[in-house]
């Protein structure tokens, strides 16, 4: 069971997330926008953050590059898990360090799969 963050300012689709992570058999933390899933990660060290790009304040990119900035934090792999569905953003995500990038609404076996391998490329 991995200890993952979910970081997306819709608390409808943060409901809907936890559930499905939660039914994949891991431990879930929430965090409405990209500050306070920084601050939770420096406190919390999670497993695994998957986080939508487009929130208020600090967007998914700035805070996956403030994590990885921070020693403390930065070998947390982060999944962007977003609507933006367009390469120019998916690369742009992935140049930022992302361990993998997913579109809305994401499947439980494409999400699990995407667990599964970052968690594995952390050990």
């Amino acid at each position: 069971m991995a200890k993952i963050l979910i970081v997306d300012d819709s608390p409808s689709y943060r409901l809907q997330l936890s559930q499905l992570v939660q039914r994949l058999g891991h431990s879930v933390e929430v965090a409405a926008d990209g500050e306070e899933g920084v601050q939770k990660a420096q406190a919390d060290h999670p497993d695994l953050v998957l986080m939508d790009v487009v929130m208020p304040g600090m967007n998914g990119f700035e805070a996956k590059r403030t994590l990885a900035r921070d020693e403390a934090t930065a070998h947390i792999p982060v999944v962007f898990v977003t609507t933006q569905n367009d390469n120019v953003d998916r690369d742009w995500g992935m140049r930022q360090g992302a361990v993998d990038y997913m579109t809305k609404p994401v499947d439980a076996a494409s999400l699990q799969a995407a667990i599964d391998a970052a968690i594995a490329n952390r050990r």
